[in-house]
C-alpha cells in the first residue's frame, strides 16, 4: 500500500511534471533554482494577484534539490518542503511519497479507551537518536504495557538537537532523525505491534531560526498586533487567513495521511489567536474527521490547553465530535505539590490544599473551572467539566514539559520518596482517565530531562541568558553564581546528559519499579479498560475523608462501581471505611486491620454500589 497527501503547494510530483507552488505575496518576483541532481537550472516566475507562484518543471525526481531566490538575492528553502537533508537553512529536496511501501493496511487503530501514552524524544530515546533506532525498542513497549507511542515534535528545527518546538518546516521530519521513510518505517511498525502513533505539532509559533514565512509573507502570515511568548501571532484571522489556516490543516491531514498517523496533540492552543466563528482548531478537526474515508481507521485529537475550556472536548452520543481530550496539567500539579511541597510557580495554585483539588480532579475532571488562579494574576481559568466523561483527560506525574522546565530537569524520582511516588504512579494508571508516561519513568529513571537546542551563534548568548534568568526569582538561584549552574541548552554536555540510560533498567531498585509499572498496565488492560464505556461521570463522586485521605468512586451502567481510597500523607490511618467488593490493586500492608492504611497506601476496587 502507498498512500500521499496531495497538497496545494510545495513540490508534488505530478504526471506532467514536478509542480512547484509557492505563497509569496511579499515579493513581486522569484526564482525557482533547482540544484540537482542532474542539471542545474533556474526558472523565473511573478506571483499572481493573490501572491502564488506556480511552476511546473519536467525531469524532477525524488532526491532533487531546490531553492527559491528572492530579488534582494535571499535563497530560502520551500515553506512546505517536504524534507530538509542540510537543515533548515539547506535547499529541500523533492520527496516522492508514493516510493514507501507500507505493510499496515489491515490496521484500523484503536479505540480511544484503550489508550496507554508513552511519550518519547527521539534525540535522547536511544542512543542513536533516530527514527530506525526507535523501532529496536517497541517490543519492549510493548511488552510494558503501553498501547500509544506519542513523539515529541519532529517537523525539522534548526541544528543537531531540539525539543522539538522550535520547528520552522512543518511538513519535514528533521533530518537528524532520519529521512521521511524512516519516520514511516518506524510508524509502520509500531502497527505492527498493535501500537498507535502520535505526534505532537505545534501550530501557535515557529522557532527563532530559519523561519524564511517572514521573507515571503510577513504582512500576511504574520499579526504584529497580537503577541504570543515568541512573538507576532499567526494571522488565522486576519484578510489572507484562509490561506494561512489552510497551511495547518493541511499540516495535519499531511501526517495522518501520508504517514498514517493515529492522532495529534496540538501544543499550547491557548497561544493561537483566531476570533472567527469557526477557528482553525474546529478547521482542523473538521478536516480531520471529515476526510475521505476518514471513518476506516480511529484517529484521536488532542489539546494541550491552559484555559481548561471544556467546550473544546464536547460529545454527541458518546462521542468526541472534535477533540477527544486534554493534556490535564491540574493532575500533574496537585499530585506534585502532595509529593513534594514544591509552592512555587504554578504549584502556588494547588498548595493550600492540593489533596483537595486532586477530590475534584478525580471527579471532574479539571481543578479550576472558572476559578480565579493566583498564579494568572486572579484571572477566572477554565469551564465546568464534570458532564465530560473521565477520557476526555490525559493524566500524568511527569511529562517533557514538567521536568525539563526545571532548571536543573530533575525528575520525580530525585524529588520525592519513592513509596510517595509508587503511590501516585497507582492512581494516575489505574483512574479511567487516559495515562501519560515519559520515557525512562516506568523504570523510575533519575537521568534529568534538561532543555536543549543549538542555534547559530548568534542566538547562543541569548538563549543562555535568557534561560538562566527565567530563574531569577527562585530562592535557590537568586545568586548570579548560583544561576551559572544552571546548564547551558547550546551545550551538546546538556543533549547528552538527556539521554536515556537503558541499563539502569535491569538494575536495582529501577527492575522491581519496571515490573511494579508493568503489574499496574496489565491491571488497567484487564479491569480498567472493559469498564470504561459504561462509566457515566454524573455518578463521579469523591471526597476527602480525612487529612489527604481520598476516596473516588466512578459509577457504571448498572449497579457497579469502580472505587479508590488512598492515603497521600507519611503516617498511618486508623478508623477508616475500607472498600468492599472485590480489590483488584492494593499497596497497602496493614496486615489483618482492613480499616487502617499504611503511608502512601492506595487501594482499588470494584464494589457492588447496591
Amino acid at each position: 500500500m502507498r498512500d500521499h497527501h496531495s497538497m496545494p503547494f510545495g513540490a508534488e510530483l505530478t504526471p506532467d511534471g514536478c509542480r512547484f507552488r509557492l505563497w509569496a505575496p511579499d515579493v513581486d518576483r522569484v526564482t525557482l533554482c533547482i540544484e540537482g541532481p542532474g542539471p542545474a537550472r533556474e526558472i523565473a516566475a511573478t506571483p499572481d494577484a493573490d501572491g502564488w507562484v506556480q511552476v511546473v518543471e519536467d525531469g524532477v525526481v525524488q532526491g532533487t534539490r531546490y531553492r527559491w531566490r528572492l530579488p534582494d538575492g535571499l535563497m530560502v528553502p520551500d515553506p512546505a518542503s517536504r524534507y530538509q537533508p542540510e537543515d533548515v537553512h539547506g535547499p529541500s529536496e523533492v520527496i516522492d511519497p508514493l516510493g514507501f511501501q507500507w505493510t499496515d493496511q489491515a490496521w484500523e487503530g484503536r479505540p480511544w479507551d484503550e489508550t496507554v501514552i508513552y511519550e518519547l524524544h527521539v534525540g535522547t530515546f536511544t542512543p542513536e537518536g533516530t527514527f530506525r533506532a526507535a523501532i529496536d525498542q517497541l517490543d519492549y513497549l510493548t511488552d510494558l504495557g503501553v498501547t500509544a507511542v506519542e513523539l515529541m515534535p519532529v517537523a525539522d528545527f534548526p541544528g543537531r538537537w531540539d525539543w522539538g518546538y522550535d520547528g520552522v518546516h512543518l511538513f519535514a521530519p528533521d533530518a537528524a532523525y532520519g529521512h521521511p521513510d524512516d519516520l514511516k518505517a518506524l510508524i509502520d511498525a509500531c502497527h505492527a505491534r498493535g501500537l498507535q502513533v502520535f505526534m505532537d505539532v505545534v501550530y501557535n509559533h515557529f522557532g527563532p531560526e530559519g523561519n524564511y514565512l517572514h521573507a515571503l509573507a510577513a504582512k500576511r502570515f504574520f499579526d504584529a498586533g497580537k503577541h504570543t511568548p515568541w512573538g507576532a501571532a499567526i494571522a488565522f484571522d486576519g484578510p489572507h487567513g484562509k490561506w494561512v489556516s489552510d497551511f495547518f490543516v493541511h499540516n495535519a491531514l499531511y501526517w495522518v495521511d501520508e504517514f498514517h498517523i493515529d492522532g495529534l496533540r496540538l501544543d499550547a492552543v491557548h497561544a493561537i489567536h483566531d476570533d472567527r466563528d469557526l477557528d482553525v482548531l474546529d478547521r482542523i478537526a473538521e478536516a480531520v474527521h471529515g476526510r475521505e474515508g476518514g471513518d476506516m481507521r480511529h484517529i484521536h485529537l488532542v489539546l494541550e490547553n491552559d484555559l481548561n475550556a471544556a467546550h473544546r472536548l464536547t460529545r454527541d452520543d458518546g462521542r468526541a465530535t472534535h477533540y477527544v481530550a486534554q493534556w490535564n496539567d491540574d493532575s500533574h500539579h496537585a499530585l506534585h505539590c502532595l509529593l513534594t511541597g514544591e509552592s512555587g510557580g504554578y504549584y502556588g495554585d494547588y498548595a493550600a490544599d492540593p489533596a483537595a483539588f486532586l477530590t475534584r480532579i478525580l471527579a471532574e475532571g479539571f481543578a479550576y473551572q472558572g476559578e480565579p488562579s493566583r498564579h494568572r494574576g486572579g484571572e477566572a481559568r477554565g469551564e465546568r467539566s464534570g458532564h465530560l466523561p473521565p477520557t476526555s483527560f490525559v493524566n500524568f506525574l511527569q511529562n517533557h514539559d514538567q521536568i525539563g522546565n526545571r532548571a536543573m530537569g530533575e525528575r520525580i524520582d530525585s524529588l520525592a520518596r519513592p513509596e510517595a511516588v509508587m503511590a501516585a504512579e497507582s492512581i494516575v494508571l489505574l483512574a479511567p482517565a487516559i495515562p501519560l508516561l515519559f520515557q525512562g519513568e516506568e523504570w523510575g529513571s533519575r537521568r534529568p530531562f534538561l532543555f536543549f537546542c543549538d542555534f547559530g551563534e548568534d542566538l547562543h548568548e541569548a538563549v543562555r541568558d535568557g534561560r538562566r534568568a527565567e530563574f531569577e526569582s527562585f530562592p535557590e538561584f537568586r545568586d548570579p553564581e548560583a544561576r551559572k549552574r544552571i546548564p547551558d541548552p547550546m551545550a551538546e554536555e546538556t543533549f547528552r546528559l538527556s539521554k536515556l540510560d537503558w541499563s539502569e533498567a535491569t538494575q536495582p531498585p529501577h527492575a522491581d519499579r519496571l515490573a511494579f509499572t508493568k503489574a499496574l498496565l496489565s491491571v488497567r488492560r484487564h479491569e480498567i479498560v472493559p469498564r470504561l464505556p459504561r462509566i457515566d461521570p454524573r455518578r463521579s463522586r469523591a471526597e476527602l475523608v480525612a487529612d489527604r485521605v481520598v476516596t473516588a468512586r466512578w459509577g457504571m451502567e448498572g449497579h457497579w462501581r469502580l472505587s479508590l481510597l488512598a492515603n497521600l500523607s507519611d503516617r498511618p490511618v486508623d478508623d477508616i471505611v475500607p472498600l468492599s467488593g472485590r480489590v483488584i490493586w492494593t499497596t497497602n500492608t496493614a496486615g489483618g486491620r482492613p480499616d487502617a492504611l499504611n503511608p502512601w497506601a492506595v487501594v482499588w476496587a470494584i464494589e457492588d454500589a447496591e
